[in-house]
């Protein structure tokens, strides 16, 4: 891994726990053993380091995911596929989806991280349509409404495990979803 990968990788896993403005240049520095001045060179400000961070977990995360119209995976197995990369996240790494985090504090956020925090839900949502849109019970003119749903409720099943310290809050609430 390069150092470049490192500084972004040492980003995304600081903002996921401490949020944006729970980390300096200096930190990630420190945490790849180089000089602040080497993570200047990449990224001029910290905005540029975390539109570069947020762009980077979107596209993993949805690769993750896979083609909301495969034909060889049910759209439950979706569903329950984007539950699991939420859980996953939660419960093993235990730690915040990364845009959900940026998404709280998005008031704050200079415009370049704003942005591709909003592109992190608009694809999200965009995803889940599609998938929700192929399910018999839903169709299409119910999707768009089922993967707002959907988006909410696991974001904030994260959010509500993180604050009371309990995994099982994630498990009650995404049960609705994942049922249906």
């Amino acid at each position: 891994m390069s150092k470049l990968e490192e500084i972004i990788e040492t980003a995304e896993s600081m903002i996921r726990e401490r949020g944006y403005n729970g980390f300096s240049f200096r930190e990630i520095a420190d945490a790849v053993g180089v000089k602040s001045a080497s993570v200047h060179y990449h990224f001029p400000t910290k905005g540029d380091l975390g539109a570069v961070v947020a762009r980077a977990y979107t596209e993993k995360f949805l690769l993750a995911l896979g083609a909301p119209e495969a034909a060889a995976i049910t759209p439950k197995k979706q569903i329950e596929r984007y539950i699991e990369a939420c859980r996953y996240a939660v419960v093993k790494q235990r730690k915040m989806c990364l845009c959900g985090m940026l998404g709280a504090e998005v008031a704050a956020l200079p415009d370049e991280v704003a942005r591709e925090t909003k592109i992190f839900f608009e694809k999200n949502i965009e995803w889940l349509t599609k998938v929700y849109a192929r399910m018999a019970n839903v169709g299409a003119a119910g999707a768009l409404g089922r993967a707002h749903g959907a988006v909410a409720t696991v974001e904030g099943a994260m959010i509500l495990a993180r604050t009371l310290k309990d995994v099982d809050a994630f498990e009650k609430a995404v049960k609705q979803i994942a049922t249906s």
